[in-house]
């Protein structure tokens, strides 16, 4: 009985040294902003302090947390760079608000920067990025800065945001850019329908994000995918008002990567102006579109549902009487149901020189005030099987 003790003992005195050792070590370190010297007054600039907190959590052996707590921080550009000593949480309890003056954020393009970030995960947290006096600028044709996107990511790898609001944003709420393996949830993006060029999410030359749990609700593309885009994956999703989910405007540049492999699942789409859209400019290009799938996707008084646009060309400039060399194939369109604000509901409109090849509906049932819908074809090869509302113009 003695041995046993004394054997329980050494075991208890083992793990305890063995806690001891690597417990602590492993343990998160919480570095809170108003150590640094934040204030949660919304009106102290507390930019500095938080490029502080970043500095001293991101130096961190061990797993760090930049822990924001209840209140109203005013910040102007932050940039908050990497690469970090460990992975690296940012938790926010309160609201990030830009200055009044959007002059403050000059013209970097952005307001909140993560850039060459890995192993990062963001928390919660509301952006106020003041965007109304910019917006008036913007449309009152006076001298104006370029705008700042509210929350980008440029070449990070393996993030989390989870949690996010942001509202009244001057450009795009949320940019990821360059990245891999990001995962966006439950998140929320609000800016004004006549708010321009307030995109909710853009994603561009970036490999494996997945975007689950999102209410947009934008001046522009609820989601906008540009070139270089690969596995992008996004489920529940709410748009509206909008411009819809825009795979492009893609073509502007000859030598463009390609977008591949995007699957959006269980969307709502409430009177936004488009529903599901390719848009690629009318000029030569090297681009290309393949690997797409729309599905289980309820409209609701939407303009355009489903369309592809090749002969895309903003106030006809740089592109009159010419065609799009981007190439479009392999697009699915299943289980697409609901009402559209307009007479025409399925609109493809491919390239003459690069027809769309592989396209394929089935199931879709779209109305247009009671009554049934029109579609049209122009330069499209693909296949429609199951219920088809309006009739289909898509033929092998």
């Amino acid at each position: 009985m003695a041995i046993i003790n004394h054997c329980v003992c050494l075991l208890l005195i083992s793990l305890f040294f063995m806690i001891s050792l690597f417990g602590l070590s492993n343990a998160a370190a919480t570095y809170n902003v108003m150590k640094y010297g934040a204030k949660a007054d919304g009106k102290t600039d507390s930019t500095q302090a938080f490029v502080k907190t970043w500095a001293a959590a991101c130096s961190s052996a061990q797993t760090a947390t930049m822990y924001v707590p209840k209140g109203r921080f005013l910040l102007k550009a932050a940039v908050f760079r990497g690469p970090c000593k460990s992975r690296i949480n940012v938790q926010i309890y309160g609201t990030l608000i830009a200055p009044t003056d959007y002059w403050a954020l000059g013209n970097s393009g952005y307001w909140i920067l993560f850039i060459k970030v890995n192993r990062l995960a963001v928390f919660g947290g509301t952006l106020d990025a003041k965007g109304a006096g910019f917006w008036a600028c913007r449309k009152s044709g006076k001298s104006c800065p370029v705008g700042a996107r509210s929350i980008t990511f440029n070449w990070a790898n393996d993030v989390v945001i989870s949690g996010l609001v942001s509202i009244n944003s001057q450009q795009t709420h949320l940019v990821i850019n360059s990245c891999n393996n990001v995962v966006v949830r439950n998140i929320k993006l609000v800016a004004p329908d006549d708010s321009p060029n307030t995109d909710g999410i853009h994603v561009q030359t970036s490999t494996g994000v997945t975007i689950t749990g999102a209410t947009l609700q934008t001046g522009d593309d609820c989601v906008s995918i540009g070139p270089g885009t690969k596995n992008l994956y996004m489920s529940n999703i709410k748009c509206g008002p909008g411009h819809g989910v825009s795979i492009g405007s893609l073509g502007k540049a000859v030598n463009e990567a390609g977008v591949q492999n995007v699957t959006l699942t269980n969307a709502v789409f409430t009177g936004s102006d488009n529903g599901v859209r390719i848009k690629s400019w009318a000029r030569p290009s090297n681009g290309f579109v393949t690997n797409i799938l729309f599905q289980n996707i309820m409209m609701r008084n939407v303009e355009n549902p489903i369309i592809i646009d090749q002969n895309y060309c903003p106030n006809n400039e740089g592109c009159p009487n010419q065609s799009s060399g981007v190439k479009i194939s392999q697009v699915t369109y299943k289980n697409i149901q609901g009402t559209s604000a307009t007479a025409e509901a399925v609109t493809f409109d491919c390239s003459p020189s690069n027809p769309c090849r592989g396209i394929r509906l089935q199931d879709i049932k779209l109305t247009y005030m009671n009554t049934v819908a029109t579609s049209s074809c122009k330069n499209i090869g693909g296949s429609s099987t199951g219920v088809l509302m309006p009739q289909s113009c898509v033929r092998s």
